[in-house]
């Protein structure tokens, strides 16, 4: 673990800014899909003791789970290609491979840590076995097929296992696409789309498909497999990494950001009618992968964007913290409720009570754990650069 990774400077490069304001706004709004999707399904994954849905209207609610039946699949999707190209975007010259992955541990697990101590201490402890709890604890539960365990405790902490993975193999996925020919770049990402719709191919045809039922058309063993397993997550990771250097090298295709949220949108209503196996993240890959580059695009040439405000910058900082209190705020306080359903104008109220306080306990974490944790643990050591070549 002491290599280094060289990173050969394009020209856009070397004035590229470290911050990419656009894409920490956009961060908020998948956070907001995977909120109006957690909100809108009808049995508790947490506590299975009822609908988290607060709609008494059965075709109010029915339309609602539909509506948002594909945001989290969306919003997790969003945040693995915005991974890959974020860290592709600011990777350190010179720096160890270890001082990136203890940076990168720094920013998530505290955060993972805190509301998993929530979720043991308020509910959790209850009935989890610690065959469910330790790997859910070090963050490799989605590698179990059995959901007792993959959506145990705090159930969002399970797209943490997809990135803790990616942290440890990004020092061995940068090196190859650094040294990519320029003109390559486009074919490597076609080549991550190729890839991920093969690997949903085998999700349909190889795995089993017993147990299917109406509420997810395939079996658990094709949902976590096609969704949930890390590995098959690499192909938007990688996918992001490749688009940062495509950006960053001046071959973006010049889509303006507000296409790209039509083509976003459009994406996203198209997700809704193709195969359910498709719809975990192939479906709006493409559009995802363009909305992320365009407005990445925009901050690189200084082209004003709404998401780079302060509120939405705000609102993007505390946006993994919105994320991952969800099982928490969302799926615990319905069960205090009983679960109960309301008409419509009470359960709309419920619905702007959970947002405030998700949002609440996201700045909390942001504050007083994130923040904190980040300014004393993650600074690593100057990097060892190579002495200058005389000419």
């Amino acid at each position: 673990m002491a290599q280094t990774v060289e990173v050969p400077l394009e020209p856009h490069h070397l004035g590229a800014p470290r911050k990419l304001d656009s894409l920490t706004g956009l961060r908020f709004y998948a956070a907001f899909v995977v909120f109006l999707f957690h909100t809108g399904i009808m049995m508790n994954p947490a506590l299975p003791t009822g609908p988290i849905n607060p709609f008494a209207d059965v075709d109010v609610a029915k339309w609602y789970g539909a509506i948002f039946g594909t945001g989290g699949f969306v919003g997790v999707s969003f945040f693995f290609v915005l991974s890959g190209f974020v860290l592709s975007w600011s990777v350190k010259p010179g720096e160890r491979a270890r001082a990136f992955i203890r940076r990168r541990i720094v920013k998530v697990f505290p955060n993972h840590l805190a509301m998993w101590v929530a979720a043991m201490v308020l509910f959790a402890a209850a009935y989890t076995s610690w065959k469910a709890w330790l790997p859910n604890l070090f963050l490799v539960h989605p590698w179990f097929p059995d959901f007792s365990i993959a959506m145990s405790v705090d159930t969002p902490s399970w797209s943490l296992g997809g990135e803790l993975l990616f942290y440890v193999l990004f020092p061995l996925i940068i090196r190859p696409i650094l040294r990519m020919d320029v003109r390559r770049l486009w074919l490597w990402a076609g080549i991550m789309v190729a890839g991920l719709f093969a690997y949903q191919l085998v999700a349909t045809f190889v795995v089993p498909s017993d147990g299917a039922n109406p509420n997810i058309p395939i079996s658990p063993l094709q949902y976590w497999f096609g969704y949930f397993l890390p590995v098959g997550r690499l192909f938007e990771f990688v996918l992001g990494a490749v688009l940062a250097r495509i950006v960053l090298a001046g071959k973006w295709i010049g889509i303006k950001p507000a296409a790209s949220v039509v083509f976003m949108v459009v994406g996203y209503v198209a997700s809704m009618f193709v195969p359910f196996q498709f719809s975990l993240n192939f479906a709006t890959l493409i559009p995802i992968a363009v909305m992320v580059a365009s407005f990445a695009n925009a901050d690189l040439r200084g082209t004003r964007t709404r998401l780079r405000g302060r509120v939405a910058v705000w609102l993007g900082n505390v946006s993994f913290g919105f994320y991952l209190s969800q099982g928490v705020t969302i799926f615990y306080l319905r069960s205090l409720m009983g679960n109960a359903v309301f008409s419509t104008p009470l359960a709309i109220l419920v619905l702007i009570g959970l947002f405030v306080v998700t949002l609440f306990v996201g700045w909390l974490l942001y504050r007083f754990v994130e923040t904190p944790m980040m300014r004393r643990f993650s600074r690593a050591r100057p990097p060892r650069l190579p002495a200058p070549r005389a000419s």
